[in-house]
């Protein structure tokens, strides 16, 4: 079975995603304890960090967006953006890389850490 890969940014904005969520749902919980005022607003405390922590990562990603690399996927032929030196497409999901280095190697996003990068070097 061939491995799926995904989009940095996509893994990211996933991730922010199921914050919200997660974070609403502790605070959902924190109504089960109404009797408990403590344990209430405890609940409510921590889904709000939660929820707030999902549009932290939003910014971040939204910033970090924008300093990526456009490309044209061969694949698909539909715009995406490359983060790091491998990457996948956002849409068919095609591995990719900015790196003429890489060309032709088996894709690996091992490649976008910095240690292997120096090892390689």
């Amino acid at each position: 079975m061939q491995l799926k890969y995904t989009n940095k940014i996509n893994k990211i904005r996933t991730f922010a995603l199921s914050l919200v969520f997660i974070g609403i749902a502790i605070m959902y919980i924190g109504i089960f304890f109404k009797t408990s005022i403590f344990l209430m607003t405890a609940f409510m405390l921590i889904g709000f960090l939660a929820t707030i922590a999902s549009a932290v990562v939003y910014f971040w990603i939204g910033m970090l967006s924008t300093r990526a690399i456009q490309v044209v996927c061969p694949n698909c032929e539909k715009p995406t953006k490359v983060l790091g030196r491998v990457d996948a497409c956002m849409h068919c999901k095609q591995p990719l890389t900015m790196d003429p280095e890489l060309d032709g190697k088996e894709f690996d996003e091992k490649y976008n850490i910095k240690k292997i990068q120096k090892k390689q070097s």
